[in-house]
């Protein structure tokens, strides 16, 4: 059997869970770090990261990492960790071909011996009885006895330059016992807060979709009662800071929910309760009134213009903020993208800005070029969606100046906010 010592690994998805693993790992042992996308791993080698998560200084130290896009180039490897995304589709349904398509590229190279370990997010059951039979089928060995698999959910925070991937305390798990201990020893390596050890693969990916599914949860709810205590006339932050002066009052707030995590995981739970013939009613509901925040606030802004007797046909409105959270380059799941669609029903002249976001990855989804310079009293309506401390730095007159006399400001995640004022403040 294996030995630790003996691993040789491949990190195979490159995004913002594949590559801070594959160069913390780097630090320690070779890594050979695989992604199918060409450019992305010619960047790479330059020391070139899209989504400013690792500095080109930090990629360029490393030196016990090798990028390819070369399948061949795995054959190398008795370790494979598979980092690749698992989004949902039109219907809102587990999308897992990417990770499908990982397990059959890793399939045709597995020898004897070899152990696959899975961190994308998916349903209980997911590996063992859908990529298992994959990787069975493709390379002709056999689960528990030829090869092995395991689980480590990710954990990793996009944007958050705190809670780093060594700080974070991982789960692990192991299709043996033997198994089980090595990839738990093997990520000891460099988590530096220690592991849980799941009892199952099951347990382990239950646990990963749980994590963010309670946050939905918890997020629906304030954003629930922050519509309702709008209708009341009553001020939703003001609520919030006194409820948490309790020791035991969970403090979320409400807002936008995006991002390939928090907006995505629900539903791979809920596909599973159906398939086993439970509805699961509470997680569902959530997810709806999640799902319709953004209309939610693009509708408030429109009422507040109103308010303010602007013409909402032909008006300008710039939209600051779109990724799905602050300080990061991530645009996937953006809840800005419902704001944004519910505004061009009324034909408004939308601007965009974000300092973190991909030019052309804003222009083939919204057929909207990204704004790099900003025009003084030209707007009607500011909508700032993202808490990016770029708009922080920027400041409240800086961004008035933008605007035309009478106009509209909704700071939709307080960033500016001094003292507790009504939930979407106009000032």
């Amino acid at each position: 059997m294996i030995k630790k010592q003996n691993l040789k690994l491949a990190i195979v998805g490159l995004g913002y869970v594949g590559l801070p693993l594959a160069l913390e790992f780097a630090k320690k042992r070779k890594v050979i770090g695989f992604d199918l996308n060409k450019d992305r791993v010619n960047q790479l080698s330059l020391g070139i990261d899209k989504n400013f998560e690792i500095t080109k200084s930090k990629l360029k130290k490393i030196k016990k990492i090798t990028f390819t896009s070369k399948k061949k180039d795995l054959a190398y490897s008795n370790c494979y960790i598979v980092t690749v995304p698992t989004p949902i589709d039109k219907f809102k349904k587990p999308n897992l071909s990417p990770l499908f398509d990982a397990s059959k590229i890793i399939a045709k190279y597995i020898k004897k011996n070899d152990i696959i370990i899975y961190e994308s997010t998916v349903y209980p059951g997911c590996i063992e009885e859908e990529c298992v039979p994959i990787i069975e089928k493709f390379s002709k060995l056999k689960f528990n006895k030829d090869f092995f698999c395991g689980y480590s959910p990710e954990r990793i925070n996009p944007g958050d330059k705190n809670h780093t991937i060594s700080s974070i305390k991982k789960i692990t798990s192991g299709s043996t016992p033997f198994i089980s201990d090595l990839i738990d020893d093997l990520y000891n390596e460099i988590i530096k807060v220690g592991t849980h050890k799941a009892p199952s693969i099951k347990v382990a990916e239950a646990a990963k979709v749980i994590e963010n599914t309670q946050r939905d949860l918890n997020i629906a709810l304030v954003n629930e009662l922050s519509i309702l205590f709008n209708k009341m006339n009553i001020n939703t932050k003001a609520v919030l800071d006194a409820a948490k002066s309790k020791w035991n009052f969970i403090p979320f707030e409400p807002g936008l929910v995006g991002g390939h995590c928090i907006g995505v995981d629900p539903y791979y739970l809920t596909h599973k309760a159906k398939t086993i013939g439970y509805n699961p009613k509470v997680i569902l509901a959530g997810r709806e009134i999640n799902d319709k925040m953004g209309i939610y606030v693009a509708k408030n802004l429109l009422k507040k213009m109103k308010k303010k007797d602007i013409h909402i046909n032909e008006s300008n409105i710039l939209i600051m903020g779109l990724t799905f959270k602050e300080n990061c380059a991530d645009i996937r799941n953006s809840g800005v993208e419902k704001v944004i669609s519910e505004l061009k029903k009324y034909k408004c002249n939308i601007d965009l800005f974000d300092p973190w976001a991909n030019d052309q990855e804003i222009k083939k989804k919204y057929k909207i070029l990204l704004k790099k310079k900003l025009i003084k009293n030209k707007y009607h309506a500011v909508f700032i969606a993202v808490a990016h401390n770029k708009f922080k730095s920027l400041g409240i007159n800086n961004i008035k100046a933008l605007c035309k006399k009478n106009h509209v400001i909704y700071d939709l995640k307080n960033l500016f906010m001094k003292k507790p004022n009504k939930l979407f403040k106009n000032r």
